[in-house]
């Protein structure tokens, strides 16, 4: 299947936005947030700090009356510098590419299945800057299978997971964890879509080189094709 085609059938899954996030209004602000290694503003920051670059997070959405910041698919990010775990001498093999979607709002925040499917895997992925707990859920669509990905969870939300464990779109099946257990970020969901999951078990790369980036752009089409923010 092209990767055209494969962007229209997860286009065509719902016409309305798919929640991934549950908060406590009815009423949900998004305001896109620029993390790129381009934005001035960013620059002023010390996003090596989870507290400093919460604090600038927190900030910006309030300025914008937003209850989610959100961004990030294709995004080429300083951020991770400060991990020695995408870190490389070789500019061209620095992993600095972001292949989610991050939605940033407060911890606690209940996370939703997207789809209908099963639990493919979890794990704590401990290096610094990775996901922390992660989940990711294996769905069946129109004869093709494909997988979703969330990251940055609660320890809780992987403490009772099963492997082919059913779960329904819209199901609670964790929270956004603090910067103690998320790979230290101020809270958010990395969410990110995956045709083949190449072996991987609870986990799977979410930021890639520009050597790689061909293949990734295609493995890992953009989440807004079912968020739709």
């Amino acid at each position: 299947m092209t990767p055209h085609a494969f962007n229209h059938i997860l286009n065509g899954i719902d016409k309305n936005p798919i929640r991934v996030l549950a908060l406590d209004t009815e009423t949900i602000k998004y305001v896109p947030l620029d993390l790129s290694e381009t934005h001035l503003e960013l620059q002023t920051i010390d996003v090596s700090s989870s507290l400093h670059f919460g604090e600038y997070i927190t900030s910006y959405s309030k300025t914008h009356q937003a209850n989610i910041a959100f961004g990030g698919y294709l995004e080429v990010r300083n951020l991770y510098k400060r991990s020695t775990y995408f870190n490389s001498e070789n500019k061209q093999t620095e992993r600095n590419i972001h292949l989610g979607v991050d939605l940033w709002c407060p911890a606690g925040t209940p996370v939703l299945a997207a789809l209908n499917g099963t639990v493919h895997s979890f794990n704590n992925n401990l290096n610094h800057g990775d996901y922390g707990p992660t989940i990711i859920l294996k769905h069946s669509m129109c004869n093709i299978e494909f997988y979703t990905l969330y990251g940055h969870l609660s320890l809780d939300s992987i403490s009772n997971l099963k492997i082919g464990e059913t779960v329904i779109k819209g199901q609670h099946i964790g929270q956004l964890g603090t910067s103690e257990v998320n790979g230290d970020y101020p809270p958010h969901l990395h969410f990110q879509i995956i045709k083949d999951m190449q072996a991987f078990t609870g986990d799977y790369p979410g930021v890639c080189n520009v050597l790689d980036l061909e293949y990734y752009t295609t493995n890992c089409p953009n989440p807004n094709l079912l968020l739709k923010i």
